[in-house]
């Protein structure tokens, strides 16, 4: 199924967001790497942070990132499936469920490492956690699209969005056993939670609903019958 956006509105929220991304990235490029230091004190979380009373990283932790790859890959796939979900909530609300999908995430992170990996002073940093979050509301909103996994294999959108969710399960298991990769597993899983919350209880409830109109001409089996004319109205 191919699904075509006819909406005029111009995407403002995924523009934004980078930017956002992109500035505190330089910042990490000005700053010094001590743990003293005002970048890591205010833009990396952890649960001795929020112990410490600094619940903002909860937040600021969601735009920040101090390596090229990391920051390329997660603005990479939030330009890619942002633009779609901004279509349909809307600026506004995309920007409100990256933040929230961000402290979610954030807090995810924290408890997790402080009450099963059993380290409170480990800290994250990344946008990946509210990139998983519109990961899944993209799969549930679409999910018979086909997406590209790791940019070569066609799958459905559900399918990606439930292989995401098993990988980061068994990557946050291996390290409950002292093993595993450095990767954020437990925020990557509290920001697809966040999108399985919003979609359920907020996108399934709005009184709006979208106008999805098929394309099919009468009687013809050709390739339109694969195409959905997708018009949304605005959400906000």
């Amino acid at each position: 199924m191919r699904v075509i956006f006819n909406s005029r509105r111009i995407s403002l929220a995924v523009p934004f967001i980078t930017f956002l991304n992109i500035f505190v990235f330089i910042l990490w490029k000005f700053s010094s790497e001590t743990p003293d230091s005002f970048m890591a004190q205010n833009f990396l979380v952890s649960w001795e942070a929020l112990q410490q009373g600094r619940y903002w990283t909860l937040v600021t932790s969601a735009f920040s990132h101090n390596m090229l790859f990391h920051i390329f890959i997660n603005m990479y796939v939030f330009n890619g499936f942002g633009k779609a979900v901004e279509q349909i909530v809307g600026s506004r609300s995309l920007i409100r469920f990256y933040l929230f999908a961000g402290i979610i995430s954030s807090l995810s992170h924290a408890l997790t490492s402080a009450f099963l990996i059993g380290e409170p002073s480990l800290p994250a940093l990344g946008a990946s956690g509210s990139v998983a979050g519109i990961i899944l509301l993209f799969a549930l909103l679409f999910p018979k699209e086909k997406i590209l996994l790791l940019g070569l294999i066609p799958l459905p959108a559900i399918m990606g969005a439930v292989l995401f969710v098993a990988i980061d399960l068994w990557g946050l298991s291996a390290q409950l056993g002292g093993h595993g990769l450095p990767i954020g597993h437990g925020a990557h899983l509290g920001g697809a939670l966040a999108g399985f919350l919003y979609y359920v209880f907020i996108l399934r409830n709005r009184k709006q609903k979208p106008d999805i109109k098929s394309s099919r001409r009468n009687q013809s089996e050709d390739f339109s019958k694969d195409v959905i004319d997708v018009d949304y109205e605005k959400l906000d």
